[in-house]
């Protein structure tokens, strides 16, 4: 079976808290209240949270001999989309960019430093990106669903995105966060800033999210 995830080896890597299931608002009001979020306070997110959101989005929930199910569904559950967080403002995380280790729920430390300016101009100048206390970069690599479905593929990658950025709307809201999708971006530049090549593998999708900015205050 092609390999389902990707992981980074001879990398500094971070483990996280560990994801809670008995907390949140109910699922109703949450939908009720699901907005995008453009407008972010300066106030950092906290470990947890990132953690929380992580799984929400591509954690696993159940094994199988064959299979490592996960929060959002994909066909023939061969999970092509990998999952990058760009930090701005998480305490305990150094600004940079980081992979997500779905099997072992940890960061691999991609890159150290401030990168929001870049990926601010990456995705058209919106200010959103920078303000933002970490964005996420979803990416497909495009072979693990092809090599299966041929060019029917593209179409179940996309679909899958579209999951995946649904749960962090719905986890984001739950954890009284804010949350944007972001579809307009330079591919060839996203994909530069995380290290990859557009072609086995290529951005699908960004996240921008953060504490929610009350009317009249910085922070919050």
């Amino acid at each position: 079976m092609q390999e389902t995830y990707k992981t980074y080896p001879n990398v500094e890597t971070i483990s996280l808290p560990e994801p809670t299931r008995s907390s949140g608002k109910p699922v109703w009001d949450v939908l009720s209240n699901r907005r995008s979020v453009r407008d972010y306070a300066s106030a950092p997110v906290s470990a947890e949270d990132l953690s929380q959101l992580l799984w929400a989005t591509q954690g696993i929930t159940a094994r199988t001999s064959y299979y490592s199910f996960r929060t959002a569904p994909s066909a023939g559950a061969l999970y092509p989309v990998e999952t990058y967080v760009l930090v701005n403002r998480v305490v305990g995380l150094s600004a940079g960019i980081y992979h997500y280790d779905v099997r072992r729920h940890r960061l691999e430390v991609l890159r150290k430093g401030n990168s929001g300016a870049e990926l601010t101009r990456a995705a058209l100048g919106q200010e959103m990106i920078r303000e933002a206390a970490f964005v996420f970069i979803w990416t497909a690599v495009v072979a693990r669903t092809r090599r299966k479905y041929s060019d029917r593929a593209y179409r179940y990658i996309y679909m899958e995105a579209g999951h995946i950025c649904q749960n962090a709307y719905i986890a984001a809201e739950a954890l009284g966060l804010g949350c944007c999708a972001v579809g307009a971006f330079f591919d060839s530049e996203v994909n530069s800033l995380i290290g990859i090549d557009g072609k086995d593998e290529v951005s699908l999708y960004l996240c921008a999210v953060g504490r929610k900015r009350i009317q009249g205050t910085k922070a919050e």
